[in-house]
């Protein structure tokens, strides 16, 4: 049988010199013992990896806002599949400007109704920079989602949310969307790559964590499929 999806790989690479929150190197993958400190004829290279949670293509929890709820861990992976529906407001971005209602409403105008269940990924085009730390940070100021559209989302049913800047929020209007997904059980998708290669609709989207037990956010290898 030929599987009829192509698979996206919507994540970006984790170096040392990816932009961050904090503006800092966030993580670090270092030799721990490399294959010269090894005797005999069998070699091994053992690395070690320190990063912060919330680094590169990663998934914000419900517990990362709201105590007492859901963590990475109690995500069963059947919830971790879902419809696609990409927002491209990449024209009309710039480092101020929010997802709006009336975005979402034109893109239904011209492409149906956004399911219940569904992922919908916000197409800002930021990714562009994100070899350029410095601007990809720009002291906080990037593309985002209003709280009025994230609203509109979860009335829609919505199950995830995701964007390609480091926040779904900027600091300077708060974290209201971060509020209300996770705080509605939804999980949030951040510095996510290769939208470029997604359909605006007809495709879907897996992602995959790192299974952390009592995980607020985790890295993730995010995978979009297109049908062939």
């Amino acid at each position: 049988m030929i599987f009829p999806y192509k698979f996206i790989d919507l994540t970006h690479v984790l170096d040392a010199s990816i932009p961050t929150w904090s503006a800092q190197c966030g993580f670090h993958h270092d030799i721990y013992k490399n294959y010269s400190d090894c005797s005999g004829e069998d070699k091994f290279r053992v690395m070690k990896v320190a990063m912060y949670a919330g680094i590169g293509t990663h998934m914000d929890a419900p517990s990362h806002c709201i105590e007492g709820a859901a963590n990475i861990h109690d995500f069963d992976l059947n919830q971790l599949i879902q419809a696609c529906f990409v927002i491209d407001i990449s024209d009309i971005c710039h480092e101020r400007y929010s997802l709006s209602v009336e975005d979402i409403i034109n893109f239904e105008r011209q492409y149906g109704s956004i399911t219940a269940g569904s992922c919908v990924i916000v197409k800002t085009g930021w990714s562009m920079y994100w070899k350029d730390p410095v601007k990809y940070h720009n002291n906080h100021m990037f593309p985002s989602v209003s709280h009025q559209a994230a609203q509109l989302l979860l009335e829609r049913g919505v199950a995830a949310l995701g964007i390609d800047t480091l926040s779904l929020d900027r600091p300077e209007d708060g974290f209201k969307v971060h509020q209300a997904f996770l705080g509605a059980g939804k999980f949030l998708l951040e510095n996510v790559a290769n939208l470029e290669h997604m359909p605006p609709t007809g495709s879907f989207v897996i992602t995959f964590p790192l299974n952390i037990k009592d995980g607020t956010e985790a890295p993730v290898r995010l995978a979009g499929l297109v049908k062939k």
